[in-house]
């Protein structure tokens, strides 16, 4: 066949025509959702925007639940902490006179680490779909969007405040409301473990001491060129900081249900996104 003929291949080594490039850009809803295209796994490097919002998602949630009852459903160093002040306190004072109630701070605290590890352990799922595969991080995401629509659903049946003035009075105290801290912590027990699976500057995408950590000790944080250990770790930390502030802003404007409602919303595009992620194979291509 010639060359020059309509429907001809390309010579061997020869540049391939725009035509040809569209072609390779554009992908049709069969192929999105065919089997190869769902069990490949992604490429981590290429994932910047879905793990952004990740940690996007994690100030955001962190700043319903702090707000309201000054527990962390994401950071579970505080919380593990706070249980450990709590066993103390039964040994504090002379025998007779100790407190040995269990305060509702630390029944929430206890909630939110309990959750937090059932939410992490749904994520072994992906040990078995494989974790990298978009059809586990979609499925996975979408799982962390069930439950943030849950906890969504819970406060609002609570009928509890938004935020509370003092430590020693949390606005959340209902059966409900610990519902809504259980579902906030699954699913960022979830997300942790998913965005540990695919290992990348991100890392889990909810505990970011480390990440400050690693920032100040990469070699390359001086360096005027793009670096992506350092600039992946940066945007991760800008992320989960405008996903705070976002947060407490929607939480004053329409209150917990409803910022809970739109992190819904958000958790389901960040689902979808992950079909459209480069794989492994079409970065080698």
């Amino acid at each position: 066949m010639a060359t020059g003929e309509k429907g001809s291949l390309p010579r061997p080594g020869s540049s391939p025509s725009s035509t040809d490039k569209d072609s390779a850009l554009w992908m049709s809803p069969t192929s999105i959702f065919s089997k190869q295209h769902l069990m490949e796994d992604v490429e981590g490097e290429r994932a910047t925007f879905p793990l952004a919002a990740y940690c996007f998602m994690t100030g955001f949630v962190d700043s319903v639940c702090f707000s309201a009852i000054f527990v962390w459903c994401a950071f579970q160093t505080g919380n593990t902490v706070q249980l450990a002040l709590a066993l103390a306190r039964l040994f504090q004072g002379p025998p007779g006179e100790r407190d040995t109630s269990f305060h509702l701070a630390d029944k929430q605290a206890l909630t939110s680490v309990l959750t937090f590890i059932f939410g992490a352990f749904i994520g072994r799922i992906g040990d078995r779909m494989g974790s990298k595969t978009r059809a586990w991080l979609f499925l996975g995401t979408f799982i962390q969007t069930l439950f943030t629509m849950s906890a969504a659903i819970c406060i609002w049946k609570s009928g509890q405040p938004s935020t509370a003035d003092a430590r020693s009075d949390p606005a959340w105290s209902n059966a409900l409301s610990f519902a809504t801290i259980g579902f906030m912590s699954a699913s960022m027990g979830l997300q942790g473990i998913m965005g540990k699976r695919v290992n990348t500057q991100f890392a889990t995408t909810i505990v970011l001491t480390t990440v400050w950590c690693e920032l100040m000790a990469d070699p390359k944080l001086f360096q005027l060129r793009r670096a992506a250990s350092r600039d992946h770790k940066v945007i991760g930390i800008v992320a989960l900081f405008v996903g705070g502030f976002a947060g407490r802003a929607i939480l004053d404007s329409i209150g917990s249900a409803g910022a809970l409602g739109v992190g819904t919303g958000i958790r389901f595009l960040i689902s979808v996104w992950w079909f459209f992620v480069p794989g492994k194979q079409t970065q080698n291509k």
